[in-house]
């Protein structure tokens, strides 16, 4: 223990003779270091040397200068005085005019003015007529000489700070030399215009403009270019947005702004994804090109859209693999949100979307972190299957079989659009041997009942087709009423189509007295928890450009058109007919008469997607668990998720 605390000891010693040795080392370093820094500035604060005398006159230093080797021109000659009103050798006025300066210039090496002042006139003219690679030389060492004559006659070494000061003062000078420099040869080419009268107006106008310093302007181009008259040319400012001719992003939100519909203001956000341009590389190649057809509308309708959606994501976690130092309950969910957040801004999601991820990502969470990934990958694919095959494949299965049971013989059945649980409603029942006659409304701009009046009309039924604007005729012969649904809210509300609500309240204010009972067709995976009071909170803006494009007039059985004139076969051995074939006027396409809507001023376009049906309106929702009213569409919602 002894022989311990002497080591420690000894060692506690060694270590503080070690930093006093350190201290003092630095001590003497640093002291080293500011006495070369006090000479190096003792050297530069010394006066120049003396230079050679000169003899008296003025024209033997004007030759020394001339003759002087060209390593030697650096230095100005001793007899140079420094106050005569040149250019190179003082800073000019940058708001005065070059051709003023040329008329003081010339007054300065007039007969009188040499006469005065005879010793400092006589130098200029050689050093005026030195090379122009020589004069940026001489007046740079001019002005080092100055500066070093101001130093030495102080004779006191200056400070870092005025050192800096010192250099600031010499790049200021040098730049209004150069910009001197520019005026000059923009008042000599001002000067050389035809009307001697006004070469001092165009230097002036030289002088102030984008080439000169006029105003406190600054050089934009770096010499100013001399156009007729003594004028220069005006350049535009950097990035400014009158020099393209376009409007700016101020303006054009303002602009886009004003088109927009004040009431459904808070329903313009973000604007449709046009591309895939700009996503990022988490999202799956399958989900890129659903969010491409959902935007084309070539992927719609809301059951459609959750299926193809599921669809998706199925590919996207057969493709998954687990990055090392996570587990896939984990960070499978946050590479699913890549491809929702990706989705939604090509088209916001549906209600059943909604609830089809939110029971995926529920199973994603429930996966045990112990079982192997492929185990737990199938797992979902097989959950995914199993949700597409029990909530929307058979449940809709399930209703068109309850709902065509409500379907009788002679009956006129009225739907609105396109959906797809009523057409298949119409096909159980008319495969049932019913007779009856479908009337179907659309509107614009999907005419979404097209195809179902095509494909009505194939399988053999009476279908009458019209549009919005003839809805009354349409209701008139109506003995009930099925629509389809985008959700049912928890206040027994239908949200759907933009028009249905009209179609809903029309027929049960029909003018005759009778009502025509309303029926619903929907899935219990549509139904959501949500309140809706009206069409103005909850929304989905569409493009209004939609409603500008005019499609040309085609037959909904897909047959010839027989207004078209068929085509004249040349006979044999003739020459075909060279005539242009005309074409049905009805054939043609037309331009609309809202294409240039957002040129003219206080007209907007609103394309809205849906709209709030009250449950007043409704008589029966029927669902996959059976037909019930709009008020227990919260209880049954509860029952869904909570199975």
């Amino acid at each position: 223990m002894i022989l311990l605390e002497i080591l420690l000891t000894l060692g506690s010693t060694v270590v503080q003779y070690v930093g006093i040795l350190v201290v003092v080392v630095t001590a003497a370093y640093v002291k080293q270091q500011q006495q070369s820094v006090s000479q190096r500035r003792e050297r530069v604060s010394s006066p120049a040397p003396p230079t050679t005398s000169t003899s008296s006159s003025t024209s033997s230093s004007a030759e020394k200068v001339s003759n002087a080797p060209p390593d030697r021109l650096d230095t100005p000659p001793p007899s140079f005085d420094y106050t005569l009103p040149l250019i190179m050798a003082t800073p000019v006025d940058s708001t005065q005019p070059p051709a003023e300066m040329q008329s003081q210039q010339a007054s300065s090496s007039s007969p009188g003015a040499a006469a005065g002042a005879n010793a400092s006139a006589k130098p200029a003219k050689p050093q005026q007529s030195q090379p122009a690679k020589q004069q940026p030389q001489q007046q740079q060492s001019q002005s080092k000489g100055k500066d070093t004559a101001a130093a030495g006659g102080d004779g006191a070494a200056l400070s870092p700070a005025e050192l800096k000061k010192k250099a600031k003062a010499e790049k200021a000078a040098r730049r209004a030399r150069e910009r001197a420099e520019r005026e000059q040869s923009g008042g000599g080419a001002g000067g050389a215009a035809p009307g001697g009268g006004q070469s001092a107006a165009g230097g002036k106008k030289g002088a102030s403009g984008p080439g000169g310093t006029g105003a406190g302007g600054k050089d934009a181009s770096g010499a100013a270019t001399p156009q007729k008259g003594g004028h220069q040319k005006q350049l535009p400012r950097r990035g400014s947005a009158q020099a393209t001719g376009q409007p700016s992003a101020a303006e054009l939100k303002k602009k886009q702004e004003e088109k927009n519909v004040s009431v459904f203001g808070h329903l313009y956000g973000q604007q449709r994804r046009t591309t895939i341009a700009g996503a990022g590389k988490e999202v799956h190649p399958a989900v890129l090109a659903l969010g491409m057809q959902m935007r084309d509308y070539v992927v719609c309708g809301s059951s459609a859209r959750c299926v193809a959606t599921l669809l998706a994501f199925k590919r996207v976690i057969e493709a998954y693999t687990t990055p090392l130092g996570t587990s896939l309950a984990r960070h499978l969910t946050t590479h699913l949100s890549h491809q929702i957040t990706y989705l939604s801004t090509c088209r916001p999601l549906s209600i059943s979307q909604g609830n089809a991820i939110r029971a995926l990502k529920l199973a994603i969470s429930s996966i045990d972190p112990s079982v192997p990934e492929a185990t737990a990958k199938a797992s979902l694919c097989d959950f995914i299957d199993s949700f597409i095959r029990e909530k929307i494949t058979v449940a809709d299965q399930v209703i068109a079989g309850s709902a065509a049971q409500k379907i009788q013989d002679g009956d006129v059945i009225v739907t609105f659009a396109g959906s797809s649980i009523v057409k298949q409603t119409l096909l159980a029942a008319h495969k049932e041997g019913k007779q009856f006659r479908v009337s179907i409304i659309d509107s614009r701009p999907l005419f979404e009942g097209k195809n179902l009046a095509r494909t009505l009309a194939n399988a053999g039924l009476d279908v009458q087709y019209s549009l919005m604007n003839g809805i009354s005729h349409a209701i008139k012969d109506a003995t009930k009423v099925f629509l389809g649904a985008h959700a049912m809210t928890s206040n027994g509300r239908l949200y759907s189509r933009v028009g249905t609500a009209l179609v809903a309240m029309s027929a049960k204010e029909r003018a005759g007295g009778v009502e025509v009972p309303v029926i619903v067709c929907c899935e219990t995976v549509k139904f959501t928890d949500r309140v809706a009071l009206d069409s103005i909170v909850v929304n989905e803006i569409a493009d209004a450009d939609e409603l500008v494009t005019v499609e040309p007039v085609q037959q909904l059985t897909g047959l010839p058109d027989p207004a078209a004139q068929p085509a004249v076969e040349p006979k044999k051995g003739g020459k075909a007919s060279s005539a242009p074939v005309e074409t049905s006027t009805a054939a043609q396409s037309k331009s609309s008469p809202l294409e240039d809507w957002k040129e003219s001023a206080n007209l907007q376009l609103l394309n809205i997607m849906y709209d709030v049906t009250p449950a007043e309106y409704v008589d029966m929702v029927v669902t996959e668990m059976g037909s019930l009213p709009p008020s227990a569409v919260p209880i049954v919602h509860r029952m869904s998720t909570n199975m």
